[in-house]
């Protein structure tokens, strides 16, 4: 990823999460092949909470990467011991991945504080200087816009970005946001407390107002008022969707507009609101 971060002119990559049936894994398959037409610097496959997805995760994984595509593998710390994530590195690197995202990870399912397992990391930045000791992966790590849900202090949380980078970690994606101005504002404090590797913005479409209500609430991003009284006014969920994708669109403009160099679509398994922002964008795929 640094050398694709470096000598493309724009980046472009997708996020997926694991499928619970066979019909939700084919259609992740189809829209997949559609967004590859965008040729996207990498796709990644989430962690569940808890790693409870991991082998479905990284079986993923491995599918997408025999299809020719750069993949960034999650690896969280919850679930796993030592030991065991070393023989999930040592696999990754056997099959020919070589990126990770390194993440602490979500707490399981209905507990709300995330506790280890015996022998197993308590923070990412741990993780990260794991991996960076024993194994040649180029390493991402994840950033918050409005600061970590578990964490309201900023700057805190910021400071503990940078013991991630200064771990080892090589690029930063971001949470997902809705108002660039928190980006911005991100990217600038970050570089004053000395974070040089890149930052990548992640761009969430809006298609349904109350899955991304659940959203918000979980990973404490905002959505902007006058966005939310557009949302919450639309007549059909159609209208939602249409201004779902135009907000995305006008985000992903500016961005471009402020020399940012790569954006990372929080596609949730799906295609159309992510390659209508990109045609508008960028134009009809020459692939």
């Amino acid at each position: 990823m640094k050398e694709i971060l470096q000598k493309r002119p724009l980046v472009i990559s997708f996020e997926f999460f694991p499928p619970k049936t066979l019909k939700e894994e084919e259609a992740l398959f189809q829209n997949l092949e559609r967004l590859k037409r965008w040729n996207p610097g990498f796709v990644s496959v989430t962690y569940g909470a808890g790693g409870t997805t991991k082998d479905k995760s990284l079986e993923l994984a491995h599918r997408i990467k025999e299809q020719g595509l750069n993949v960034v593998a999650h690896l969280t710390c919850g679930g796993a011991t030592r030991e065991e994530l070393a023989q999930t590195l040592d696999w990754l690197q056997k099959i020919g991945i070589e990126n990770i995202l390194a993440l602490r990870g979500d707490p399981p399912q209905g507990k709300r504080e995330f506790k280890p397992i015996p022998g197993g990391f308590q923070y990412a930045y741990q993780l990260v200087e794991f991996i960076k000791k024993g194994w040649d992966f180029c390493v991402g790590v994840a950033g918050y816009p409005e600061g970590h849900i578990e964490n309201p202090d900023k700057e805190a949380d910021l400071r503990y970005l940078k013991l991630k980078v200064d771990k080892g970690a090589d690029f930063v994606v971001t949470q997902l946001f809705f108002n660039n101005d928190h980006f911005y504002s991100f990217v600038d404090r970050a570089k004053a407390i000395g974070i040089q590797v890149p930052i990548i913005p992640g761009i969430m479409p809006i298609t349904n107002l109350k899955q991304v209500i659940r959203f918000t609430q979980l990973c404490g991003a905002t959505i902007p008022e006058g966005l939310m009284e557009n949302l919450e006014k639309a007549s059909n969920p159609e209208e939602v969707r249409r201004l779902g994708i135009q907000h995305a669109y006008n985000q992903c403009r500016d961005l471009l507009n402020h020399g940012v160099k790569a954006m990372h679509f929080y596609t949730l398994n799906r295609s159309k609101a992510t390659e209508a922002i990109l045609t508008k964008l960028l134009g009809k795929p020459q692939m």
